[in-house]
């Protein structure tokens, strides 16, 4: 059955009796619209057999012959009756109109926005049936039903349930960029996989956090009989999906965490001097700290370090009147991805007009983050007397984001 291809380097994964993985793994994916994807990624894409075979999303189009190839080890391709798309974003429809044209099944399906996404991204004249959040559509003994999850992280996003066997297909939701020849999350070492989803989190859904808890606030009612979730990147979660879910709940939620990060750049070492001294006085309040020079750390890395802490110290000399480019960078990624509930503090070095600082604090004003007045500026080289008041000013974040965390234990905000 299938071609030479299929039956050679490409075949299907079976995560169930009826579902299999069809998707393709991209071990070379380094970036990601600037989120720094240092383990690669997958495409996932799922084949559900039965009576009429029904494809869960497509990958991205330079991969198109690999999915084929691993839908061919399964049944004839021809033989799919509907494709369901959960997502319109490329990386998961790039290959779709092909596989339309080549499979020719009875039928494509999508949330409403996702129609409209799908026809502004084609510019077809493809019929694409809609899908209403709650509707249960059944195809030949396989039963689906239909969840919208809008700006989770597109406007069309959706989760479609196979009631049979209890699998949620939940698109960009709880995935993670992870390439892997491993295709459950219990395979892989449990360290690589945290960091990954909260990698994930913190780059992709941290912005829509309170859509985040509306929608798990949901899925009680949904009654599902859930065994798995299986996202469109990264392995799937089986023995005990709900892990990822009260993950979710947590980030969402943006709790202060006991862990303070320090974000700095320095032209002659002077502002990497002061981001020691802030470290120091973070630890003295008993704080994990987390010191990230930007000439050795990217963006997305410092996003993810920032999702679980209670403290952003952002540091910067002062060059031409601005911050350096890495600041403006980095103060640029966080502001879209918009964290909350952080104390916050500048400080930087400089040699005559000394701006950084207070457009660093501009920025955080901007964030709508708690930041402590009156951040440390030193003019060229701190001598003992200025590193002694940027360990102030960490032990002033530290005792600051002390009282907000004993506030939150005792039922304060």
């Amino acid at each position: 059955m299938g071609d030479s291809m299929s039956e050679g380097a490409y075949r299907a994964v079976p995560i169930t009796n009826r579902v299999f993985w069809v998707g393709a793994i991209d071990w070379g994916l380094r970036d990601f619209h600037g989120y720094l994807t240092s383990r690669g990624s997958t495409y996932n894409a799922y084949l559900i057999t039965g009576e009429e075979p029904v494809l869960i999303d497509t990958v991205k189009a330079p991969f198109r012959e690999e999915m084929m190839a691993r839908i061919a080890s399964v049944l004839d391709p021809s033989d799919i009756r509907c494709i369901v798309s959960n997502h319109a974003e490329m990386d998961h429809t790039g290959s779709l109109p092909e596989v339309i044209a080549e499979v020719r099944p009875d039928r494509v399906v999508a949330s409403k926005a996702g129609v409209k996404a799908l026809r502004d991204h084609f510019h077809w004249d493809q019929e694409v049936q809609t899908v209403a959040d709650g509707e249960r559509l059944e195809l030949g003994g396989t039963s689906l039903r239909f969840f919208e999850a809008r700006m989770l992280h597109w406007p069309d996003s959706m989760f479609t349930f196979f009631e049979s066997e209890g699998v949620l297909f939940t698109n960009d939701a709880f995935g993670m960029h992870l390439a892997s020849a491993e295709r459950f999350v219990d395979e892989i070492d449990p360290c690589t996989t945290r960091y990954e989803a909260a990698k994930y989190y913190a780059n992709i859904l941290l912005p829509f956090s309170p859509l985040v808890r509306k929608l798990l606030g949901r899925v009680p009612a949904w009654k599902l009989d859930l065994q798995m979730i299986a996202p469109d990147h990264g392995p799937v979660w089986r023995r005990d999906p709900g892990q990822i879910l009260e993950l979710y709940d947590k980030w969402a939620a943006q709790p202060y965490g006991r862990k303070a990060v320090v974000v700095y750049d320095t032209m002659w070492e002077s502002t990497a001097r002061m981001a020691t001294a802030v470290g120091e006085g973070l630890a003295a309040t008993g704080l994990h700290v987390v010191l990230m020079p930007l000439r050795s750390v990217h963006r997305s890395d410092v996003a993810t370090e920032v999702l679980e802490a209670g403290a952003l110290v952002l540091g910067s000399p002062t060059m031409n009147g601005e911050v350096l480019p890495p600041l403006a960078d980095v103060t640029t990624y966080l502001r879209g991805l918009k964290p909350q509930r952080l104390v916050a503090a500048a400080f930087g070095s400089y040699g005559w007009s000394g701006e950084a600082v207070a457009k660093l604090a501009a920025v955080l004003e901007e964030m709508k983050l708690e930041a402590v007045a009156n951040g440390v500026r030193v003019r060229y080289v701190p001598d003992a007397e200025a590193l002694q008041a940027c360990r102030d000013l960490g032990t002033e974040v530290g005792r600051r984001l002390g009282d907000r965390l004993a506030a939150s234990a005792n039922g304060g905000n």
